[in-house]
Formats: structure tokens, sequence, C-alpha cells
């Protein structure tokens, strides 16, 4: 959490708990009306995180020679994955499967798919490998999301604008009966994992004819909600 928002709430939660302690004594906190409401607030995000799953996959009746030939092939991809220094590169699974006849579904072959994935805040980084990569394998997908501590920020942003939406929603509701207020409970609902962006493209070529994947960041809406319950007071 945001030190900033820690502080903000703390000092608002205090403000309400001394505005409302000379009612205390005088009055029982379970007699007096209730309203129970809710805000909720949005924040931008930049997508400064790119992730790649890129995969080799082939068929054939020697497993053996199947799997020696797609694990040179990874091998290959993943010694040029570590060339590029902006990229963090790791193996993402291998699955074997059989291909069986449509008849009398008797395996007639083996299917093999390899996979790794890349993973940069340096999105031109990104772009030239998932390019380079491209000749030897195929983009199961390329995807833009906030990274963590973006995320995090964002939602502090939001969350700090939906406390204060939350605020003058209570006063205006209050004033309107005529009554003041103290807050009763409240909770700030944080978002989790933002959906990612999709952002596979055609491929173009650059001037040293290696294709490429065009990377357009964007930005992502990180929301969150604030509920909680008021008591009037005189």
């Amino acid at each position: 959490m945001h030190p900033d928002f820690k502080t903000f709430l703390s000092t608002a939660l205090t403000a309400a708990l001394l505005l409302s302690a000379p009612v205390l004594h005088a009055e029982k906190p379970d007699n007096n009306p209730t309203i129970s409401l809710s805000a909720e607030a949005s924040a931008s995000a930049p997508n400064d995180l790119g992730r790649a799953q890129l995969y080799f996959e082939d068929t054939d009746r020697d497993t053996a020679a199947l799997a020696e030939r797609v694990n040179a092939v990874i091998s290959q991809a993943l010694e040029t994955a570590r060339s590029e220094t902006a990229v963090d590169t790791q193996s993402s699974g291998t699955s074997t499967y059989p291909v069986r006849n449509n008849e009398e579904q008797q395996i007639e072959n083996w299917r093999m798919r390899s996979t790794i994935q890349l993973e940069s805040r340096d999105t031109a980084a990104l772009a030239r490998l998932v390019g380079e990569l491209q000749k030897t394998l195929a983009v199961g997908s390329l995807t833009m999301q906030p990274a963590p501590e973006t995320r995090d920020k964002a939602a502090d942003d939001a969350a700090l604008e939906a406390v204060e939406a939350f605020q003058a929603r209570a006063e205006t509701l209050a004033t309107a009966l005529g009554k003041n207020y103290r807050l009763r409970d409240l909770n700030v609902q944080y978002p989790g994992m933002p959906p990612v962006r999709p952002m596979l493209r055609m491929a173009a070529a650059d001037s040293t004819g290696a294709a490429f994947a065009p990377i357009e960041a964007g930005q992502s809406e990180v929301s969150v909600s604030v509920s909680g319950t008021i008591e009037l007071i005189q």
C-alpha cells in the first residue's frame, strides 16, 4: 500500500473517531440509524511489462527422434534468448501426446510441444527477440500488462480517490438528513491482477530482414471499491 494512502486513511479514521468521542457517552451507537454506502474509483496504469510465449511443435512415430529434434530447436532458441540481457527467459513446459487414427483410434504418431516464456520491461528488446525466434518458433501469445509495482501504485491512487468519494457521499447524505455522522466500518477492496492485453500482430521486417512483432503498450485501468457504514448522530 502506498505510504501517502496509509497516512491519509489513518488520519481520516482518527479524525472521525475524535469527532464522535463526546457523543459516545451520551448515546448508544446501536440505537442510532446507520447508512451503508459505497464508492469506486479507477486509475490508469501503463502496461510496462511484456510477456511472450513461443513454442516448437513437431510430430513423429519415433518418440526418441521426436524428442531429440524438439529439444535441439528449443536449446538453440534458449541460447539465442540468453544473448538478449534485457529479457528474462525460462522454459515453460513440454508435453507429448498421441495422434490417433480417427476410425480405429489407434496411435499413428506422437506430437511434442515445448514452450519458452519471455518477460521484459524493454518492449523494443522483447520485440527484437520475438522476431528473431520466430525463425524457428511459433508465437503462442504476446501480452502487455502493468508490472506489479506499477499496478500497486495505480491501485493506491485509485483507493485514495475512492475513499475521498466515500467521505463526500457520507457528508452529503448526513447533511441532507440534518445529522452529523461517524464512521462505523470501512472496507477497501483492492483488485487482483488486471486482464492482460494480447498484442500479437502481423510480423514486419526491420533493416536487417529479421521479422519482429510491433508492440503498443497502452494503458490498463485499475479499479478500487470502498464500502462501509456510517452512523448518524446529532
